[in-house]
């Protein structure tokens, strides 16, 4: 049986590790990103390993309505895995951040994303069966100054990914919301230019166990998936902090990791 998977921010990092692993289970690829050298490599790293069909869309998943273009190509193709694993950060106070920069976030994290999920869901819940594994956040349990636009859109993801997740109960579809800490990939140089690498290193994990993590617990149907058990007890802190108290930790966490 023919098995297909959707992934965006597929050219590097946890969105290519991600199609790796669905490759090793023969899943033909359909891998989104605006990075058209990094995806073409991406293409032909897997196909030197597996045989499968991959197929590369080149969008910008932060213009609008740029889900409903992708959908469009792909409308004919029963899905039944997407991960959606597009993002990256900004730091600063909001006051001083670039508008047009945090729209283009919020469009990738919140609006593309649902939007493309809703799309998706539709044939999956036809054929009684299909898994979404929406990229989430440790920071998502928390307020974080100085990256106020990020964490906010990823306690978006975590609230959608659970609600749905509830709806779907009964259906054979699953919904999966990774919330990893801090992974060893590109984000940092996204996030503040200049700065190559986190100050503080003690907790940061490897982008192919994190992967391996989020795939095992999408196939098996969990709601939430936190990998790294500190990244388990830091989820759980707002719940014994008051959020005056674990906001301002963060705050002392986000100006050590990022000074220049």
């Amino acid at each position: 049986m023919i098995k297909t998977a959707i992934v965006t921010g597929a050219a590097s990092g946890l969105g290519y590790e991600l199609a790796l692993l669905l490759a090793k289970d023969s899943y033909n690829l359909i891998l989104i990103d605006i990075d058209t050298i990094n995806l073409d490599v991406a293409k032909q790293s897997i196909l030197e390993s597996y045989s499968v069909d991959v197929k590369l869309i080149v969008k910008d998943l932060s213009e609008e309505n740029v889900a409903e273009v992708i959908f469009e190509e792909i409308k004919d193709t029963p899905i039944d895995v997407l991960i959606n694993n597009a993002g990256f950060g900004l730091f600063g106070t909001f006051s001083d951040t670039d508008w047009k920069r945090e729209l283009e976030m919020l469009q990738v994290h919140i609006i593309t994303t649902t939007h493309l999920t809703k799309l998706v869901l539709d044939g999956m819940i036809k054929q009684k069966s299909g898994k979404i594994l929406n990229m989430s956040s440790l920071a998502a349990f928390q307020p974080g100054p100085l990256m106020s636009i990020y964490y906010a859109s990823k306690g978006y993801m975590l609230s959608f990914s659970e609600a749905i997740a509830n709806e779907l109960k009964g259906t054979g579809v699953t919904v999966t919301a990774l919330c990893p800490g801090p992974t060893k990939t590109s984000f940092q140089d996204v996030v503040c230019k200049g700065t190559t690498d986190n100050k503080i290193t003690f907790n940061m994990a490897c982008p192919q166990k994190v992967a391996a993590y989020g795939y095992k617990a999408m196939h098996q149907g969990k709601t939430v998936a936190i990998p790294g058990v500190f990244n388990k007890f830091l989820s759980g802190l707002p719940r014994f902090l008051s959020r005056n108290r674990a906001t301002s930790i963060v705050r002392q966490i986000q100006e050590r990791n990022r000074e220049v």
